[in-house]
């Protein structure tokens, strides 16, 4: 029987269901339980979270994944600014992930970014999760941290070719995405009680993180 999808931007009667979706999706994945979860909840109020690319998507009106984005900023070697994007937390819960639904999710938030004028998209994540979404490694684009590094995590996606036109850049992200662990931890004990646990996927994330393009 075929199954009825809707996405549609998140509402505040989803919030606590965002949350428990975001934080079911990110248990023991990265770190021994996750603070993805609290994220999402102070992202909401901040000044650069944009909610008209808050989108949610449903599985026979039943929320099963979510997808946020904030404004970033790019700045060349002149000094010039350029507003971009970035997403995260983007969450399916587990029971439906490797199904094909993270992707519908991602690839119409590209669509609703173009819409709005939006031309480039940087993330860090598992490339191996979003290189056939189109993203590139940053070095490609010539995109770098403040540092001058390139991080092997960090994916650039030009939602229109030619947006970076092969300057420099150094990337920007929002002070948002600096979560004060111990209002994390607190806002966790409020909620059922998970096991955190020690798995493989988080030295893969330690690995991929510290790691830089030569």
């Amino acid at each position: 029987m075929n199954k009825t999808i809707t996405i549609r931007n998140e509402t505040v009667s989803d919030y606590i269901r965002v949350e428990e979706i975001t934080r079911k999706a990110f248990w023991n994945l990265y770190i021994p339980g996750c603070v993805e979860h609290y994220l999402v909840h102070v992202m909401r109020s901040h000044e650069d979270f944009l909610p008209e690319l808050d989108l949610v998507i449903e599985l026979d009106h039943q929320v099963i994944g979510n997808i946020m984005y904030t404004k970033a900023r790019l700045v060349d070697e002149a000094g010039t600014e350029k507003n971009i994007l970035t997403f995260g937390p983007v969450s399916i819960l587990p029971e439906y992930q490797r199904k094909g639904y993270g992707k519908k999710l991602i690839e119409h938030s590209f669509q609703e970014a173009a819409a709005l004028g939006y031309d480039v998209i940087v993330i860090f994540g598992n490339p191996g999760n979003y290189v056939s979404r189109g993203f590139k490694s940053c070095k490609r684009y010539n995109v770098c941290i403040e540092n001058g590094t390139y991080p092997a995590a960090m994916l650039v996606k030009e939602l229109r070719p030619g947006a970076l036109d092969g300057r420099k850049w150094i990337y920007h992200d929002s002070p948002v995405f600096q979560v004060d662990e111990q209002q994390a931890e607190r806002f966790d004990e409020g909620l059922e009680k998970l096991e955190k646990k020690c798995q493989p996927s988080q030295e893969e994330f330690y690995i991929l993180s510290q790691s830089a393009l030569q």
